[in-house]
């Protein structure tokens, strides 16, 4: 098996369970670097932008199974950096020469902002609207290009794809500005936890289970786009009140003290339905004992 973006918030998640579960995996690190926790993994130093090191890639390594996260996730860049392009094509040229090399079933990573959230509510993979507004931003429309041509050439090219959707996330090692992390921090250093009004209703699924739910995926025989999230619906405002709780510093939390972004749906919800009855996957953690995970891991790491 081959993973992309094995560094990465989901990546890293991904591969220990593909590890623990007995398979041979082999990660491509441009650094040539891995987390400790990826340590049974065969690594290959090789940027995938560079898309004449791809070639050669594949055909060493052969992999039956390819599970491709790597893309620009850096918070306040990626929707509309110019790298989307670049990681489009590159991604592209990688599904082809996993089929070339002999691949057979690819499962690639994708993202809710896909979805219309003029639609807001609960998202189904197939009923519910994809996103026009949202594509003109760079991520979105060529999150959106990847998985049509993803499907398309699955087919063309008789090999098995699946687009995994990713909703909202949280865990350690996530990055310091995200929505939980940043909350954590706060209140563990004693200070105020800025927020905004906390209406929003969304659901969020502990980054173990993201990568859970990928390795699960990716060893089914699932087809199409199907949502990685968490049934458990939240209000940010009861989101970060169980955070508040569990440092036992609700005092800091400042609801209303930042705008909502525009354009936020009051409801972001996935429907699960594809991933636990066809994927045969359910999560490890729920939110109160996801969180408590998340708090303990940044006790640990807080500089």
């Amino acid at each position: 098996m081959l993973l992309t973006g094995g560094t990465g918030f989901i990546g890293r998640w991904a591969g220990e369970k593909l590890l623990r579960g007995g398979n041979e995996l082999h990660i491509v690190s441009a650094s040539g670097k891995i987390p400790a926790m990826l340590g049974g993994a065969h690594v290959h130093q090789a940027d995938l932008l560079d898309l004449d090191a791809i070639v050669p890639l594949l055909t060493e390594i052969k992999p039956s199974h390819l599970l491709h996260f790597a893309w620009n996730a850096q918070p306040g860049q990626y929707w509309t950096s110019n790298d989307n392009y670049r990681w489009l094509g590159a991604s592209l040229h990688l599904l082809q020469a996993f089929r070339d090399a002999g691949g057979k079933r690819a499962v690639m990573a994708g993202s809710c902002a896909e979805y219309d959230w003029g639609q807001g509510g609960l998202c189904h993979e197939t009923a519910t609207p994809l996103s026009r507004h949202g594509a003109a931003l760079p991520y979105t429309s060529c999150k959106l290009a990847l998985s049509q041509l993803l499907e398309r050439f699955g087919a063309d090219a008789e090999i098995s794809t699946a687009w995994g959707r990713i909703f909202f996330q949280y865990g350690p090692f996530e990055h310091p500005s995200r929505l939980v992390s940043s909350v954590i921090r706060n209140l563990l250093q004693g200070e105020p936890a800025l927020c905004t009004h906390g209406r929003q209703i969304r659901s969020f699924l502990h980054a173990a289970d993201v990568g859970g739910a990928f390795a699960a995926l990716l060893q089914s025989e699932v087809r199409g786009s199907i949502n990685i999230g968490a049934a458990e619906a939240v209000s940010i405002a009861e989101l970060v009140g169980m955070i508040g709780e569990q440092i036992g510093r609700p005092d800091l939390i400042r609801l209303g003290a930042r705008p909502a972004p525009e354009g936020e749906p009051e409801i972001l919800l996935p429907d699960t339905a594809r991933l636990t009855n066809e994927a045969g996957w359910t999560p490890k953690y729920g939110l109160q004992s996801g969180l408590a995970d998340t708090i303990a891991w940044w006790r640990e790491n807080l500089t």
